[in-house]
């Protein structure tokens, strides 16, 4: 029998946090905290039972409730910064740090910390390039992660790094890639004609949301340092190509292979505003983790894994009539 838990949770009206809000209210019965800046964000009905709590706040306010916080149970901390640097370094860092430091060593038994997967290597082990040259939101993360370890309750930390993230309808928030997926689909006849070398792992929000919510119940133990990847299986950018072309039923005839001098090419006559990790990431390339998991990997059943589950749940319809 799984005992009632006190459940603390940030970022809840993002498109994760809607996800695993949802999943916490409609499956469980623990008590839920939630801060939230702006209540009207919420799409998901909060009301739903009555141990349901609002906390108005941020990060940078959330001091307020520090005599709640030593009662809390778990902390899921999705809550992030994507501003400029002096201000995401305050709140992904310093304030993130104070927070964590925050909850009771006696009472708490795990803290789920949203990181991202642009942080590792390919081994699972921190990215260095990613503190050098990442994006305010990357080289803060990064900053973040590696301070972990000297907290102390560094040992109930369960730090999670979503790869791509999908997700979004018309009671939750999109995520950014599902948000402008409808461009890839609008400029599809002219990528099908390209030959990419790069890799990556990509996973839906409410497979997130399953996965969050089977490790309140399920705490991990072991390894002072605990960390999971969220993702499906590796797929490469040829792969997803030619599966988005067979949902659409595009012919693809040959592909121009696309390396770094026509990508700079591009660049170029586009004026395309490239930044040092954007750089980065065109030379990386395989943004591939060791053992990532999803709902599946506990038992679980995955609401999407394929590029087709993808293209569905954008609301994409499937082409039957083969086009040029």
């Amino acid at each position: 029998m799984i005992q009632m838990k006190r459940i603390f949770l940030t970022g809840a009206s993002g498109c994760i946090g809607h996800y695993m809000t949802e999943a916490l209210i409609q499956e469980t019965a623990h008590e839920l905290f939630l801060l939230v800046r702006n209540p009207e964000k919420l799409q998901i009905d909060y009301k739903a039972r009555p141990n349901i709590h609002l906390l108005i706040g941020d990060l940078e306010s959330v001091g307020q409730f520090k005599e709640l916080l030593k009662t809390i149970n778990v902390a899921i901390l999705a809550a992030t910064s994507w501003g400029g640097i002096k201000e995401s370094y305050e709140i992904n860092v310093v304030k993130m740090l104070e927070l964590i430091n925050s909850f009771d060593l006696e009472i708490c038994e795990q803290i789920i910390y949203f990181s991202t997967a642009s942080i590792l290597d390919h081994n699972n082990q921190p990215l260095a390039e990613a503190g050098k040259l990442g994006t305010n939101y990357i080289s803060t993360k990064y900053i973040c992660y590696t301070k972990l370890i000297d907290l102390p309750i560094a040992d109930k930390i369960t730090t999670v790094f979503p790869t791509l993230v999908f997700g979004g309808e018309e009671n939750k928030p999109f995520s950014h890639l599902s948000g402008g997926f409808s461009d890839v689909v609008k400029w599809i006849d002219l990528i099908r004609w390209f030959k990419a070398d790069g890799s990556f792992h990509y996973i839906h929000a409410k497979d997130i949301a399953q996965v969050i919510k089977y490790l309140v119940n399920h705490p991990p133990s072991g390894s002072r340092i605990k960390q999971l990847v969220l993702g499906n299986k590796v797929i490469t950018v040829d792969e997803a190509i030619t599966q988005i072309c067979t949902y659409l039923n595009k012919r693809i005839y040959f592909r121009i292979p696309l390396n770094i001098a026509l990508i700079n090419f591009f660049i170029t006559i586009f004026r395309l505003r490239m930044e040092d990790w954007d750089h980065f990431s065109i030379n990386y390339r395989h943004f591939v983790y060791k053992a990532p998991v999803t709902p599946a990997t506990f038992g679980l059943e995955n609401y999407c894994t394929t590029v087709d589950d993808i293209l569905r749940l954008n609301q994409i319809p499937k082409k039957t009539n083969i086009t040029n």
